[in-house]
């Protein structure tokens, strides 16, 4: 199911800017962004947050079958990013050959097309992740 434009122009900041929080009492990075700190709880204080967007393949995994809308993808890889700062993230990791990912490789974000509605409908558009340099 595609979220719908409320949902998406509610999110707008963190899926264009990476936005998060940092507890400025322990120093933890969280994405997204909360509230309260778990460690913290009442005593921390969170701050937004802007990642730098680098980082490194924690885990991956390769889509070779895509749920409906995605298959123009396929095949794709899906990671869990550490981010420098410290805070782990999933995201889509885009021109590469997925043969040759592997845990452990640097990474950027970039900016790029999630989905469209149809020719005449909605583009979504957010952050996904492409190998650095």
């Amino acid at each position: 199911m595609k979220p719908g434009l409320p949902l998406l122009w509610r999110r707008t900041k963190e899926r264009y800017n990476l936005i998060g929080s940092k507890c400025e009492s322990c120093g933890t990075h969280y994405m997204p962004g909360r509230a309260v700190c778990p460690k913290c709880r009442r005593k921390g204080k969170l701050v937004e947050h802007k990642f730098s967007g680098k980082g490194r393949i924690y885990s991956y995994t390769v889509v070779r079958v895509a749920p409906e809308g995605y298959e123009y993808f396929v095949p794709y890889v899906l990671a869990i990013i550490n981010l420098d700062e410290g805070a782990k993230i999933t995201g889509q990791i885009v021109d590469a050959d997925p043969d040759k990912i592997e845990v452990g490789q640097k990474v950027e974000m970039v900016f790029r097309k999630i989905h469209e509605d149809n020719p005449e409908g909605l583009i979504t558009y957010g952050f996904k992740f492409k190998l650095a340099d």
